[in-house]
C-alpha cells in the first residue's frame, strides 16, 4: 500500500507542496507585487490533520455532491447510495445511508461519503523536476465504492506550465458499467496569505450570467437563474464582501460558466483578486460550473503555523459538473460509459497586478 507522503513542484518563482493523500495542496507560494512569496492556500504543516478529518475538504480533490436516486436510462443503472449533511465542514462527519430516496437534504456523494477520494492515498505514477515539473497520482476505485457502480480508473496530474501558471488536469475511466463522475478541487483560497483573515476585501469576477439556485435544503432546484440585479452578478469585477449580507451565511452556489473568453480549449470562469499584495488569480476551465464558496463553516480551525482560520478567510472556486444533474435532465450529463474518459482540466494563472 502506498505511503501518504508532501512532494513539492518548483519552479524557482512559484513553489507548490502537494500529497498523495487525496492529491492534496498543502502550500502554494507565489509572489505579490512587492516580488515577496506568500503561501495563499489555507492548510496544515503535516499530513496528520488531515488524515484524522480536522480539515473541511482543504485542498483536496472531492467528487461533487449529486442529490436524490435514479433509475437510469441504461437497464439496471441506479445510485441508491447518498452520504447526508447539512454543511460543509461536517459532511464528512456524519453520514449516513439512504436508498431509493428522491427528496433528500444536502448531499454529497459520488463516491465521497464515508471514505472519499480526498480520504485514500493515490498512487504516485509520475514524478517530473525541470522547467516545468509535474506529479500524476492514480487511483482505483472498485465497484460498489461507497455504493457506485462500476471500477473507474482516476488520474490526475499538477503541472507548472510556466512560472507563475499550475494547471490540473483531471481524467477519470469507468471500465464496465455506466457511472456518475464530477470531479473537483477543493482548495482554499486567499491572495493575501493563508494567515491574513478575511477575504471580505478581495476582488471576484465571475464569467457567469446565470446560476443554479437551492431549495431550503440546498438541494439544485433545475432551475438555472439570471444573475444581473441579484447579489450573485459577479460578471463585472466587485469586491466578495460587498453584497454578502443579502444571500444569508454567505456564497456557496453553482455558477453556470457561459460568458467567458475561451483559449486551449479552456473558458476563463474566474479572476479573484487581493487589492494590498495585487496577487490575482485568473482560473480556466472546460467544465460547466463552478461552486463559488466563501468557508462559511470554517471556524476556529487552527492552521499552518498555528494560525487560527475563521468563517470567510477564504474563497474555494470549485469548477464541475453541476450539483444535482443526475436528477435534472436540462442539466449537462454528469454519465460517462464504459470506455469514454471523463475530463476536467483546470488552468490557474497567477499575477501581480
Amino acid at each position: 500500500m502506498a505511503e501518504a507522503k508532501i512532494f513539492e513542484l518548483n519552479n524557482g518563482t512559484m513553489q507548490v507542496k502537494v500529497s498523495n493523500y487525496g492529491c492534496t495542496i498543502t502550500s502554494l507560494l507565489v509572489p505579490g507585487k512587492d516580488g515577496k512569496l506568500a503561501d495563499v492556500v489555507l492548510g496544515f504543516d503535516t499530513l496528520e490533520p488531515y488524515m484524522k478529518g480536522a480539515a473541511p475538504y482543504f485542498g483536496c480533490i472531492v467528487v461533487e455532491w449529486q442529490t436524490g436516486s435514479k433509475m437510469g436510462s441504461s437497464h439496471s443503472m441506479v445510485w441508491s447510495i447518498l452520504c447526508l449533511s447539512t454543511n460543509h465542514q461536517t459532511v464528512s462527519m456524519l453520514p449516513f445511508v439512504v436508498s431509493f430516496v428522491v427528496k433528500v437534504k444536502r448531499v454529497e456523494d459520488f463516491r465521497s461519503g464515508h471514505k472519499g477520494y480526498d480520504k485514500v492515498v493515490w498512487e504516485v505514477a509520475e514524478h517530473k523536476q525541470g522547467d516545468n515539473p509535474s506529479i500524476t497520482f492514480k487511483y482505483r476505485s472498485r465497484d460498489g465504492e461507497e455504493g457506485y457502480p462500476g471500477d473507474v480508473s482516476f488520474t490526475a496530474t499538477y503541472t507548472l506550465t510556466s512560472k507563475t501558471t499550475m494547471r490540473l488536469d483531471m481524467e477519470g475511466v469507468p471500465e464496465n458499467k455506466p457511472t456518475p463522475i464530477s470531479l473537483a478541487q477543493h482548495t482554499y483560497w486567499n491572495l493575501a496569505g493563508h494567515d491574513s483573515g478575511s477575504i471580505l476585501d478581495h476582488t471576484i469576477q465571475i464569467w457567469a450570467n446565470h446560476i443554479t439556485p437551492v431549495d431550503q435544503n440546498t438541494v439544485p432546484t433545475g432551475e438555472i437563474m439570471p444573475v444581473k440585479g441579484t447579489p450573485f452578478d459577479f460578471t463585472t469585477e466587485s469586491k466578495i464582501g460587498s453584497r454578502i449580507q443579502e444571500v444569508g451565511l454567505g456564497y456557496d452556489h453553482n455558477y453556470v460558466l457561459d460568458c467567458g473568453d475561451e483559449k486551449s480549449g479552456l473558458k476563463h470562469a474566474a479572476k479573484l483578486k487581493d487589492p494590498t499584495s495585487s496577487r490575482t488569480l485568473n482560473l480556466w476551465t472546460n467544465a460547466p460550473g463552478m461552486q463559488f464558496y466563501t468557508a462559511n463553516y470554517v471556524n476556529g480551525i487552527v492552521g499552518k503555523g498555528g494560525v487560527q482560520y475563521g468563517k470567510q478567510s477564504a474563497a474555494c472556486l470549485e469548477t464541475q459538473g453541476f450539483p444535482n444533474a443526475i436528477n435534472q435532465p436540462n442539466f449537462p450529463s454528469v454519465v460517462v460509459q464504459p470506455g469514454e474518459t471523463y475530463k476536467h482540466s483546470m488552468l490557474f494563472e497567477f499575477s501581480a497586478e
